[in-house]
């Protein structure tokens, strides 16, 4: 590998690192996914459509989103409390990149497996 390649791959590790460092588990893409639309979801809303994680793994997922801000939580004083949960213009921006990535899934997932495509999300990106 000459010496300029070798640079242009270290230049783009530390990126990488910080990208995996806020989207790294299982979950916290997919939490993204489910926040792009426009509404804001509550807590509940996003545990259902994610189906098996923990209570404990979505909370902690959430305040790491948050925490790098990608996502707003707005709390309203009522009784009982009500929690939602939306993307901030930071978190929106990775949404393109995302639906890259989806495609570039799809398309190998075809060729992987011939399994085709697991959701109408997934479908409508390729």
């Amino acid at each position: 590998m000459s010496d300029k390649n070798k640079q242009t791959t270290e230049e783009l590790l530390c990126p990488i690192r910080h990208l995996m460092g806020i989207f790294s588990g299982k979950w916290k893409l997919p939490i993204v996914c489910i926040l792009s639309g426009e509404t804001p979801l509550r807590y509940s809303t996003i545990k259902r459509k994610l189906g098996d994680i923990t209570n404990v793994m979505l909370a902690q997922s959430l305040k790491e989103l948050e925490a790098a801000g990608v996502i707003h939580r707005e709390q309203y004083n009522e009784v009982p409390p009500r929690v939602e949960y939306n993307l901030t213009e930071k978190g929106k921006n990775i949404l393109p990149i995302l639906a890259q990535l989806a495609g570039w899934a799809a398309e190998d997932m075809q060729e992987a497996a011939s399994c085709g495509v697991l959701c109408n999300k997934c479908q409508s990106v390729s």
